[in-house]
């Protein structure tokens, strides 16, 4: 069975939201994740909508693979209610194995947290940043977080030179040499640049599309669930603090705050 088939299959009860969507719960309690018709008591439980004729389901799981399991049934509030989690009251519908969609191009970086290198590529960092209005602190951690300033680093995802750059960055910024550090600064600050735009300010977004793509922070909403981008979100969050303080500069947060 595969995805599309599965979450037909739970939700051949559910509320429709309209005609051409429906409602699974994704829920959460002690470190799992369960899709139900309805939110199960006792879980940390959020509504998905899903288009009957999208092309491709979201990831629900967070995770990737091949997944099996039981389908059960249980009565709730007078309702019949499917779900992958085996509470009290449940029976056995059917067994099913699903293969969730591919993953994003996420890519740890080879950077790893350490001192700040404030004299690597310095007349680079300080055009980019001027160019771009790209704070300069937090351009440097992405730059260490990705392959500490290696002008030569390429990823097992096929991102290259200082920045790592993927493919269709490269493509879509001009980058004609993506091993020279002069044009991959820029090339990643203008990147960057577009980013920082798109989320309203909020780095903590920005590092995730830059690690995961911008379609995998769309699907889930926020910082995707792969454990590489969560990592590299943090490392680069970390040297974000680390450079600002290096440079003289008042601490700032990837993550946006309330205002006081």
């Amino acid at each position: 069975m595969n995805l599309r088939h599965f979450l037909l299959a739970i939700l051949l009860l559910c509320v429709c939201v309209d005609a051409q969507a429906r409602t699974v719960w994704r829920c959460l309690r002690d470190g799992t994740v369960s899709l139900a018709t309805a939110p199960e008591p006792g879980s940390q439980c959020s509504a998905k909508t899903l288009d009957d004729d999208a092309a491709a389901l979201p990831n629900l799981w967070g995770a990737i693979g091949v997944f099996s399991g039981t389908l059960y049934q249980r009565e709730q509030d007078g309702h019949i209610v499917y779900g992958t989690r085996n509470l009290p009251g449940s029976t056995k519908v059917q067994q099913f194995s699903v293969a969730t969609p591919a993953a994003s191009p996420a890519h740890v970086g080879v950077g790893a947290v350490g001192k700040p290198q404030l004299g690597v590529y310095r007349s680079e960092f300080k055009s980019a940043a001027r160019a771009t209005g790209v704070d300069e602190a937090y351009l440097r951690a992405i730059a260490h977080a990705e392959s500490a300033y290696a002008a030569d680093a390429v990823s097992t995802k096929g991102a290259k030179g200082v920045m790592q750059l993927m493919p269709d960055v490269i493509s879509d910024y001009a980058v004609k040499d993506p091993f020279s550090a002069k044009q991959s600064i820029i090339g990643g600050a203008r990147y960057l640049q577009a980013l920082e735009a798109r989320y309203g300010g909020d780095n903590m977004l920005v590092a995730a599309a830059y690690n995961a793509g911008i379609g995998a922070v769309t699907q889930y909403g926020g910082v995707p669930p792969y454990v590489e981008t969560q990592e590299y979100v943090a490392k680069v969050g970390e040297l974000y603090a680390r450079y600002r303080k290096a440079m003289g500069l008042a601490p700032r947060s990837v993550q946006l705050q309330p205002a006081s």
